[in-house]
Order: C-alpha cells, then structure tokens, then sequence
C-alpha cells in the first residue's frame, strides 16, 4: 500500500510539474505565499507575502488531485482547519483572480 502511495504521489507531482512548465519556477526570494508548520497536525497557516492580498486565491488538492479546499479570496494570513484531512501529502495552488496559476506547493499532513 505504502508503494502505491508513493507512486501516486509521484506520478501527481509530474503531472502537475509539466502542467507548470509554461510558468517560470519561484526561487526562495520571489515566492507570493510562506506556509506553516509543515508538516502539519491540526491547522496550516498560509502567509503572503510583500502585500499581495489583491484577488488571490488558493486551492488544495489531495494525492489523488481531488480538490479538498478552496478560498477566492485569502486574506494577508489565511488559516485552514485540518480536521477533515487525512494523514498525507497536499498539493496548494495559488491562483489570480483570472484563475492563472502563479505559485504551486506541498505540504504534510500528520495526525
């Protein structure tokens, strides 16, 4: 079971990274969003960064890339409550408010 995760996980990763090679790649100093603690237990707070509040939104996909979470519109911190994630790896996109995607990330859920 342990490798099927894991191979799951992989092939979701490579799909979303070739989905993303259109966008240039972040380095650490221009990421829009900090997220914290990782990995996480019962909530995860998403930080923007450099004042960047203005229509963006976020969204959270499982391993499988079911769609878990979504806000149009995240505030300087947004906080999302874990209680109904399950233990494992979460995909977070962050989208302007014509929906283009301009940062992607994973974070850990631990319980």
């Amino acid at each position: 079971m342990t490798k099927f995760l894991l191979i799951i996980s992989f092939i979701l990763s490579t799909t979303i990274s070739a989905q993303a090679q259109n966008a240039p790649l972040p380095d650490a100093a221009a990421t829009i969003v900090r997220f914290f603690p990782n990995p996480a237990t019962t909530v995860i707070n998403f930080d923007l960064q450099r004042n960047q509040n203005n229509g963006l939104g976020i969204q959270i996909f499982n391993f499988l890339g079911k769609k878990i979470y979504e806000s149009n519109n995240m505030n300087q911190r947004t906080s999302v409550n874990l209680t109904d994630f399950n233990r494992g790896v979460y995909i977070y996109q962050i989208r302007d408010r014509n929906g283009k995607m301009i940062e992607s990330g994973k974070f850990q859920v631990s319980k």
